[in-house]
This record gives C-alpha cells, structure tokens and sequence, in this order.
C-alpha cells in the first residue's frame, strides 16, 4: 500500500489540527508537514515534495492564488487539492489556472474529503460536479472573442482519445502505452488539444471532457 504524503495548508490553527488529526489516523496517509502561509508552505514543500498539498488559498488578507504557483516551482510532482468555504466558479478557474487540480468545501463530508484526496494523488482532477458546468463557462467567458469557441469537432479521433484519457487522469507515458504510440505523439496531441480548444491547462481540458461527454469517447 503506498502511503501518501500530505502538506497541510491553513491560516486558521484549528482548521490545521483539525485535519492533521483526522487524517493522521488514516494508514495509508502521512502528515509530512503543515504550514500557516505561503512561505511556510514553500519551504515545507520544498524540502518533503509531498504528493498532495491540501491548501485554502483565501485567507483574511484576500484571495492568495499564487501560493499554488510557488508550491509547484518547488514541488513540480505534487498534486494540489484547494480546499476551502469559497464556492465561487470564479475562484474555482483562478484555482485551475494556478495549476490545482481539485477543488473542494470544507463543508463537504469527510468520505469526499477522502476521496478527493486519494484522486488528486493519482494526477487526477477532482472537483465537485456542481462546479463543472459554471467553471466551464468561465473559462470561456475569460478568453479573447475570436477565442471564445471550444469546438471539438476540430479534434481528431485520436486527440479524442488522448482528451478521455486526460479526463482519465492518466499520465503521457500511460496514454502513450494505452494508445501504443510514443510519449512524444502523445505530447504533440496534448499541445494541439490544448491549443484547439484555447485551454491552457490539462486539467482545463479534463473539465471541458467531462463536461462535453468526450471522457467516455473511445476510438472506433
């Protein structure tokens, strides 16, 4: 059984405790630091590279987004799993553009927690399925004009098959031997998936499968 590494990121005292003492009774998951803000949490990440940073980016001085950036210079492999009491589909696409791939309440039950957790730590994304419809409508919203249309008819059978294997949460190296092709291939699909559908990010792109049904697309 592996056991995941978790750093532990939040203003408020009891919040930190609070999980650290919930999920240090779990046997597959370790405490491997806690940190109270951003520069805490870069040194913490910095030298434990955990495998999930679970964080809540508002704090009482105001939306703190880079905090993920600067965790993941650090710590590129780690996962981050925003967890907060903000549900706003706004704060949701700043989360996903700073690289977090899940997004979760703190008022959610502790099996979510859980699993949420456990999902991240695969490289897959995992936010609640009330956010998925609003947050892809602001990152449309976001973009250009002539950038504003996400058309899937513009990708290949095989980029499909690549957009539900992301969707997936699988890796390049694990679609490439899924596909039988080679990591690069893989690599030059994900580029062009992301530059057909005017995504910046993988996980942008797994929300936009999941949304559009791609996830379950299989090559015929």
């Amino acid at each position: 059984m592996k056991i995941l590494r978790i750093v532990v990121v939040d203003e408020q005292t009891v919040v930190r405790e609070g999980l650290v003492s919930i999920l240090s009774y779990l046997s597959d998951i370790r405490i491997s630091g806690v940190a109270k803000d951003a520069a805490e949490a870069v040194n913490v990440c910095r030298q434990d590279k955990p495998d999930v940073v679970l964080l809540d980016p508002i704090t009482s001085e105001g939306d703190g987004f880079e905090i993920i950036h600067k965790v993941l210079e650090v710590s590129p492999s780690s996962k981050v799993l925003v967890l907060t009491s903000v549900s706003d589909a706004e704060k949701v696409t700043k989360a996903i553009k700073a690289g977090a791939i899940g997004y979760l309440l703190k008022n959610s039950d502790w099996d979510t927690h859980l699993l949420a957790i456990r999902t991240v730590s695969t490289g897959q994304s995992f936010f609640d399925p009330s956010f998925t419809s609003s947050v892809i409508t602001q990152l449309s919203q976001d973009k250009k004009p002539a950038d504003s249309e996400m058309q899937s008819d513009t990708l290949t059978d095989r980029e499909k098959q690549t957009l539900a294997l992301i969707a997936k949460g699988l890796k390049n190296a694990e679609i490439a031997e899924k596909m039988v092709v080679h990591e690069r291939t893989i690599a030059k699909y994900v580029g062009s998936i992301l530059a057909k559908l005017h995504m910046d990010n993988r996980t942008q792109a797994a929300l936009y499968a999941i949304n559009n049904g791609l996830d379950k697309y299989e090559e015929e």
